[in-house]
């Protein structure tokens, strides 16, 4: 029983740590930096200082974290208490006979026959969850639940690269309720925010460098550079 509790809990943590890397994704971080986050909170890792700012920085992803650091300590409990259960003899096993020699299996060597197995499930799980087909349909469906049901409020903008001081690259989707909306990059004053416009993709076009006339409409994604709150705050309104 422990055996088969053991194997449960590992899916149930490659699960959560999958549903926190969508979650983080809906808050605007690129997918494989919310992959990495996600498995960083669950485990108790940590992350770079670089990118510390990206979740601390953020209410809704210091929620998320939170979750997954709490949901991971006792994940991480719960297979340590399991573990060394789930390698003892028990019935299930002592049932099963050596074909043709009409022998059940010995009791010495049922602990690595079930170490193997847990090596060979948890290295199924990860192609699973990191290469399949599967794991894409997986991931897909407990977006739309996540969506749906409003546990995380998707926002309109990726973080793209950090660097030192909290500053960054971002690539933000124009809301309609957006303060700089039909507003050229001069009226918008974010130079004075010391934020820079470094290109506007609009229709699948990309306008590097716009010069400063140029108007902000509906649906254009912006490259900035400049702080990440501030970029934030000044362009996409966030609930």
């Amino acid at each position: 029983m422990n055996f088969l509790i053991f194997l449960v809990i590992l899916t149930v943590s490659f699960i959560v740590v999958r549903i926190g890397a969508i979650a983080f994704e809906l808050t605007g971080l690129e997918w494989s930096l919310a992959k990495f986050q996600a498995l960083s909170c669950f485990t108790g890792t940590g992350f770079t200082t670089k990118e510390a700012e990206l979740i601390t920085g953020h209410p809704q992803r210091r929620r998320i974290a939170s979750v997954l650091i709490v949901l991971g300590h006792a994940g991480l409990v719960s297979l340590i208490a399991t573990f060394a259960n789930s390698l003892r003899p028990d019935d299930l096993f002592s049932k099963i006979q050596i074909p043709f020699l009409n022998l059940n299996l010995p009791s010495s060597i049922e602990p690595w026959i079930k170490l193997l197995i847990i090596i060979l499930f948890f290295y199924l799980l990860y192609i699973i969850f990191a290469h399949s087909k599967l794991a894409k349909k997986i991931t897909q469906l407990l977006k739309s639940r996540i969506v749906k049901n409003e546990l995380i409020k998707p926002v309109s903008f990726e973080e793209l690269v950090v660097s030192t001081g909290g500053y960054g690259v971002s690539s933000i989707e124009i809301c309609k309720d957006s303060p700089i909306l039909n507003k050229s990059i001069l009226e918008s004053e974010l130079r004075k925010h010391d934020i820079t416009v470094l290109a506007i993709e609009r229709n699948g076009e990309i306008m590097p460098n716009p010069s400063p006339e140029q108007k902000i409409l509906l649906g254009d994604r912006l490259i900035c550079f400049g702080k990440l709150g501030t970029i934030r705050k000044e362009i996409c309104v966030l609930n």
